[in-house]
């Protein structure tokens, strides 16, 4: 990134302006970046917990294949998942907070006796998938806001603030080339005169 900047104090002023600013963010992006990195390492191992867990839970069920045969499916259904919303290092998630389900009636005498298990069953796999899959989204979520952090920072550290010095030390150096061209001009006028007052002088 070129920085653009004019060999004059004003300009100075305003890239040290620029400098300050950058400076003064970057340790508050850095410790909001080393957050998100710790909540995204933290919901990885969420999602891989809770993808294992369903995967058991449907594991333990596989000498019931047979029985499963005889469940009516449609007899359990997901009505509604609230969720509300929470900030982790300034980034806004999903948070699920309660699913509601459709149980429509069922006559004990004509379905398996098992049936009223097998909802629970239903409904425990449901939950962790559900989980499963909201902990995906903030996995997402952070992954995405964290990467973007990352990129602020390498901005700021590895291309802006180095840029700015940079153009702050031509700047100055410009300057202080001026003044010392201007002190040597000044210079050579006060002795040209002096020479010229003595040979006038002389010449009296």
């Amino acid at each position: 990134m070129a920085i653009k900047f004019q060999y004059n104090k004003t300009s100075l002023q305003a890239l040290e302006k620029q400098l300050k600013i950058r400076e003064r963010s970057l340790p508050t992006i850095k410790s909001k970046e080393s957050a998100l990195r710790m909540e995204v390492t933290r919901t990885k191992d969420e999602v891989n917990g809770l993808e294992l867990r369903l995967e058991k839970e449907i594991q333990g069920y596989d000498d019931m294949v047979m029985l499963w045969n005889e469940f009516t499916p449609d007899l359990i259904s997901v009505k509604d998942v609230s969720l509300s919303t929470k900030k982790i290092a300034g980034v806004v998630v999903p948070i699920l907070d309660n699913i509601e389900f459709e149980i429509k009636p069922y006559s004990l005498f004509n379905t398996p006796a098992w049936t009223t298990d097998g909802i629970q069953l239903l409904k425990g796999l449901a939950r962790i998938g559900i989980e499963t899959e909201f902990s995906r989204m903030k996995l997402e979520l952070l992954e995405h806001a964290r990467k973007k952090t990352t990129q602020k920072v390498n901005l700021f550290e590895k291309v802006q603030i180095p840029g700015y010095k940079d153009a702050i030390r031509k700047v100055k150096r410009y300057m202080e080339d001026e003044q010392s061209l201007s002190k040597a001009s000044q210079k050579i006028m006060r002795t040209n005169q002096e020479k010229r007052k003595q040979k006038e002088e002389a010449g009296q």
